[in-house]
C-alpha cells in the first residue's frame, strides 16, 4: 500500500493518499447535492497534507474536473442562454484581474464578501429570473474577476442562481457550468506559468475517478431531495461559507 502511495503521490504519506481520495468522493458529492461546499471542504484538507507550491494548482485541476464530470451528468438542467453570458463575461473578468498591478486587499475583500453573503441569505430580497442576459455577462465579469483574489466565487454564484432559477436542478447544473469554467481559466493560467504537476498525476487521477462517483451520488440524492430542503441546505452552506470569509477577513484586519 505504501508503494502504490508513492507512485500516486511523492512525499505524502498512505494515509493522507487514501484521505484525498475518499474525500474527493464525499466532497464532490456535497456540490453535486447543493451547488456548492464541496470545493471549500476539500482545498481545507488538502491544505493539510500538501506542499503550498503545488496546493492552489492541483485543486483547481481537482475541481475542474469536478464540475465538469457534474456538467456531464446534469446537462440536460443548464439554462444555457443563462450561463454563456456569465461565461463570456468571466473570460473578460479573468483578463482583467490577470492584470492587476496593485494587489487589492483580500481581508478587506472577505469581510465585505462575507457581509454580502450573509445580507442576501436572510435578507428577504426579489426574485432574479427577470434578468437579461448583460446582468449575467456583468455577474460572471465581476464574480471572476474576485476570484482572482480570494476564493468566493462559488458562495456569490449561488447567490444569483439560486434566486434566478425556481428549480432545483437548474441551479445545481448551471452552477457547474460557470464554476467549471471559472476553474478552467485557472488551470490554463497554471500550466501557462510553467506549473509542474506530473508528479501528483496519479493522486489527481485517482480524485477524479472518486469525484465522479462523488458526483454521481449525489445527483442521485439531488434527485430525491425536495425542494424546501435543497433550499434550507443551500442556505445553511451559505452562511457556513459567509461567516468563514468572515472570520478570515476581520482576522487579517486585525493583524
Amino acid at each position: 500500500m505504501s508503494d502504490l502511495a508513492a507512485m500516486l503521490a511523492p512525499d505524502l504519506s498512505t494515509a493522507s493518499v487514501l484521505i484525498l481520495i475518499v474525500a474527493s468522493f464525499f466532497t464532490s458529492a456535497l456540490t453535486a447535492a447543493f451547488a456548492l461546499g464541496g470545493g471549500v471542504t476539500l482545498l481545507g484538507l488538502m491544505t493539510l497534507v500538501l506542499p503550498v507550491a503545488v496546493l492552489i494548482p492541483l485543486h483547481g485541476v481537482v475541481q475542474f474536473a469536478s464540475n465538469a464530470g457534474r456538467l456531464a451528468v446534469q446537462r440536460r438542467a443548464v439554462v444555457w442562454e443563462k450561463a454563456v453570458p456569465f461565461i463570456l463575461g468571466g473570460l473578460i473578468g479573468a483578463a482583467i484581474g490577470a492584470r492587476m498591478v496593485v494587489s487589492l486587499p483580500e481581508s478587506l475583500l472577505q469581510t465585505l464578501l462575507g457581509g454580502f453573503i450573509l445580507l442576501t441569505v436572510f435578507v428577504r430580497l426579489p426574485s432574479l429570473e427577470r434578468l437579461k442576459n448583460w446582468h449575467y455577462a456583468l455577474a460572471g465579469a465581476v464574480t471572476t474577476f474576485l476570484s482572482m483574489f480570494v476564493g468566493a466565487s462559488g458562495p456569490l454564484n449561488a447567490v444569483l442562481f439560486s434566486r434566478a432559477f425556481s428549480q432545483r436542478e437548474q441551479v445545481v447544473a448551471t452552477m457547474a457550468a460557470v464554476t467549471a469554467s471559472q476553474h478552467a481559466l485557472k488551470v490554463i493560467a497554471f500550466l501557462a506559468a510553467g506549473v509542474v504537476l506530473w508528479p501528483y498525476a496519479g493522486l489527481v487521477a485517482a480524485m477524479i475517478a472518486t469525484g465522479f462517483l462523488g458526483t454521481l451520488a449525489g445527483t442521485a440524492f439531488l434527485k430525491r431531495l425536495p425542494e424546501a430542503r435543497f433550499r434550507i441546505g443551500l442556505k445553511l452552506l451559505l452562511t457556513v461559507l459567509a461567516i468563514e470569509l468572515l472570520r478570515r477577513g476581520l482576522l487579517g484586519l486585525i493583524r
